[in-house]
């Protein structure tokens, strides 16, 4: 870790490590560098980043699905201390406070950020499952109580049941009683979402996910299907909805869904469709600070635990990208400045 320290007329700077991008595009595009960290203005604070969360939206920002205005750094979650504070803020130096939607550049050994957007870490729980599990956590938060808000009883389908958000999904929505059906690629997959909550899954590779959903359900279709998928997934999950089901479409991996004919809701029965996200899920800051307390309530009970599968340096953040994109990775990932 740098802590590299120089004068500016009378302002001393600190430069930090971080990661930044000139251009969009690939994993390639990501670079390593030196950049100052200004002391924090009014209502911000700069927190030492203990852990960095890897999210698939960071993909989004990277290509340019998702434009930044560049140069731009990246990434969205992260946990740590609070190491300076700007003028009226309540937080204090020492704080440990976790963050993902406090703006961009979470790549970073420090940065300075809102106060306003930062949550606190409460004991019991460590910076590398804060930061591996609030966005994700915040996500299945509104996803199960706000978007639509799943009952006991109920059933559903979520698709990438072995993701990040996928395997807290999972255990929140068997800890409220709900039965929630998973879609994986795999074997070892499935075995991972079973073990997380899922009262069935279904891979896609090697059966029809409509007929099996069919067999499960007695050939009953289902209220609600959660699709951070995207394209690939985007019709699959419209035949799966009853009649005036919602198809929350939160996500899109495999890229973004063609338009949609708005005669093909009523053809397949009155459905509904909502492109939710997690800022306008979190806006208020008495939104976020709610939600990021139902979730580390959930961890600290023990019905949902933190998946972290994977670990890198900051500096092999490429690499994470990679493995992302890929399908390589399950479960949660961190970045280790």
């Amino acid at each position: 870790m740098s802590r590299i320290e120089y004068e500016f007329g009378a302002v001393r700077v600190n430069v930090v490590k971080a990661i930044r991008i000139d251009a969009v595009g690939g994993p390639d595009v990501m670079r390593l560098q030196e950049v100052p960290l200004d002391p924090p203005e009014p209502g911000m604070v700069t927190v030492r980043n203990k852990a960095i969360g890897l999210n698939y939206i960071d993909c989004y920002h990277r290509s340019g699905l998702y434009p930044l205005p560049l140069p731009a750094g990246l990434g969205l979650e992260g946990a740590g201390d609070v190491e300076a504070v700007g003028a009226g803020t309540d937080l204090q130096i020492g704080d440990r406070v976790a963050y993902c939607s406090a703006g961009f550049g979470a790549y970073s050994e420090a940065l300075n950020l809102p106060a306003s957007r930062l949550v606190k870490v409460p004991d019991g729980i460590d910076y590398e499952q804060a930061a591996a599990c609030l966005l994700k956590g915040q996500t299945a938060e509104y996803l199960i109580q706000r978007t639509y808000a799943l009952q006991s009883g109920e059933t559903c389908l979520f698709h990438a049941a072995a993701g990040g958000v996928g395997l807290l999904f999972g255990q929140w929505a068997a800890s409220i009683g709900a039965t929630a059906i998973g879609t994986v690629s795999s074997a070892e997959k499935a075995e991972l979402a079973l073990a997380r909550g899922y009262a069935h899954v279904i891979n896609y590779s090697e059966e029809d996910v409509l007929e099996r959903l069919l067999e499960i359900t007695g050939g009953e279709k289902l209220p609600v299907v959660y699709d951070g998928v995207g394209k690939d997934t985007f019709d699959l999950s419209l035949s799966c909805l009853r009649p005036r089901g919602l198809m929350v479409s939160f996500g899109n991996a495999s890229g973004s869904p063609d338009p949609l004919d708005l005669q093909r809701l009523a053809a397949h029965g009155s459905l509904y469709v909502t492109r939710p996200t997690m800022l306008s899920y979190t806006a208020t800051e008495e939104e976020l600070r709610q939600s990021s307390e139902d979730v580390f309530t959930k961890i600290l009970a023990g019905d949902i635990s933190v998946e972290i599968n994977q670990r890198y340096p900051l500096a092999q953040v490429q690499q994470a990208h990679k493995d992302l994109q890929s399908r390589l990775t399950t479960g949660s990932t961190v970045l280790l400045p």
